[in-house]
């Protein structure tokens, strides 16, 4: 089976797809740093600004995926559908799907998307797949419940073409793996210039106590200044809280933990590891990129096990088909 890659970023959906025997076919990022990491590990840079790209230019595909950005939408129209999509990068999506009408769709996003002005916008992206002739599933996901040990809850969307006739599709069940953050580290000595002192560094009277536990969740320690995003420390036996593509602080993008005695942030190779992507990914040349691009970037795992689900689906509904068909008495038999 094909697939796209819209909203590419670094490639996680591909290395996702391509790692179930899947093909990419056609791959597009408007983001300068991460269209070069992307050829860095792909071989090619993606298309660029999508906005300038015609549905014809494509080949076609099985699955379009695409980690598509939050816009705000304009709910001025009365459909809330394909029509309200106009002026949002979400119309790009929905224009190219039009054109090529693959079997799936398969989108993420943050799990606020899901309430965007009291839910309004989810509902055109949702109503805007069903006119277009999909089926449409979705499920906010937590990735520490599947054996990831970072708190990261993005929303993902399933959309199958309505005649594959897949009317009951389910996600993955949580697995509750025993993998924490610890299990992530790097002992090359390789973070060690990560490590801070500083007199503004506090942690809690039970500091002593939690850092013992293991738990599948982030347990804050502590926190250095005021305690604001990226200044709270964190264990190393539960989770890392979720990896981000802004913010400040001293621990900015990945939050702070107690390591070995000491307090540090995360290297972007550790990040590569709580973002699932393979050993051998190339890495940003640009520090502060490659941990701005793991922010971005979605959970190879999570996408790799939902993608296995769809196929699986899939198989299935091909394979119903291909029953009734051979089931149904041919012409010559009628008349005999």
């Amino acid at each position: 089976m094909k697939f796209i890659d819209l909203f590419a970023g670094i490639g996680g959906f591909r290395v996702a797809l391509e790692q179930l025997g899947l093909e990419c076919v056609f791959s597009s990022e408007i983001d300068y740093h991460a269209r070069l990491t992307y050829k860095n590990n792909f071989g090619h840079y993606p298309a660029g600004d999508i906005t300038r790209v015609g549905e014809f230019e494509i080949p076609s595909y099985d699955i379009l995926c695409a980690g598509f950005p939050c816009q705000p939408f304009s709910i001025s129209g009365k459909q809330l559908g394909f029509n309200d999509t106009r002026g949002t990068l979400f119309h790009e999506i929905a224009r190219i799907a039009k054109y090529h009408m693959p079997k799936v769709i398969f989108l993420e996003n943050v799990k606020n998307f899901v309430r965007h002005n009291q839910g309004k916008t989810f509902a055109i992206v949702c109503n805007s797949l069903e006119d277009l002739g999909y089926d449409v599933y979705y499920k906010v996901i937590n990735a520490s419940l599947y054996g990831v040990p970072q708190a990261r809850e993005r929303v993902y969307i399933i959309a199958f073409r309505k005649n594959l006739n897949i009317k009951d599709f389910s996600f993955p069940k949580p697995t509750y793996e025993e993998v924490y953050l610890k299990d992530m580290l790097l002992s090359n000595g390789k973070a060690d210039s990560l490590f801070i002192n500083r007199k503004d560094m506090v942690l809690y009277d039970d500091a002593e106590d939690k850092k013992k536990k293991k738990s599948l969740r982030p347990v804050r320690l502590g926190i250095v200044n005021k305690g604001g995003q990226g200044e709270r420390i964190y264990s190393a036996n539960g989770h890392a809280v979720t990896l981000s593509a802004y913010g400040g602080g001293v621990g900015a993008k990945t939050g702070l933990y107690l390591i070995s005695g000491k307090i540090r942030k995360l290297h972007v190779e550790e990040c590569k590891r709580l973002m699932t992507f393979p050993d051998n990914y190339i890495l940003s040349n640009n520090t502060n990129q490659a941990y701005k691009q793991f922010g971005n970037a979605v959970i190879v795992k999570i996408i790799r096990i939902i993608t296995k689900e769809v196929l699986r689906r899939i198989e299935w509904s091909e394979k119903k088909k291909t029953q009734k068909s051979a089931a149904k008495p041919n012409a010559y038999s009628l008349v005999s």
